[in-house]
C-alpha cells in the first residue's frame, strides 16, 4: 500500500463522512487497480453526499471501464442534473461530453 493510501485511510478513520477524503482515496485506489474498492467508495459518496458533483464523472468512467454502459449513462445524467443545479459549468461540460462520447461509441 502506498503512503498516500495509508495517510488517507488514517484520516478517513477519524473523519468517516468526509467526502473529499473518500474521493481522494478512491482516486488513489484506481491508480493501484483496486477498482472494486474505488467503485464502492464512489458509490458511497454518491449515496451519502449526492451534491458532491465531482464523483459522477469518475463513477461513470469506472462503469464504462467495466462495460456497464447503461449504468454509466445513468450516472452521467444524474451528475448533469446536479451540475446544472449548482451552476458548475466545467463539470457540466465534462459530463455532457463523456455521455455524448459514450453514446456515440455505443452506436
Amino acid at each position: 500500500m502506498n503512503d498516500k493510501i495509508a495517510t488517507l485511510k488514517k484520516y478517513l478513520k477519524d473523519n468517516p463522512d468526509d467526502s473529499f477524503t473518500r474521493f481522494a482515496l478512491a482516486l488513489e485506489l484506481l491508480k493501484q487497480d483496486e477498482t472494486d474498492k474505488a467503485r464502492k467508495l464512489f458509490e458511497a459518496i454518491r449515496n451519502d453526499d449526492p451534491d458532491y458533483v465531482g464523483v459522477y464523472y469518475h463513477l461513470g468512467k469506472l462503469y464504462e471501464s467495466q462495460d456497464k454502459v447503461d449504468r454509466a449513462i445513468d450516472i452521467y445524467d444524474e451528475g448533469i442534473e446536479v451540475a446544472q443545479e449548482q451552476n458548475e459549468q466545467r463539470t457540466l461540460s465534462e459530463l455532457q461530453e463523456a455521455k455524448s462520447l459514450l453514446k456515440w461509441d455505443d452506436e
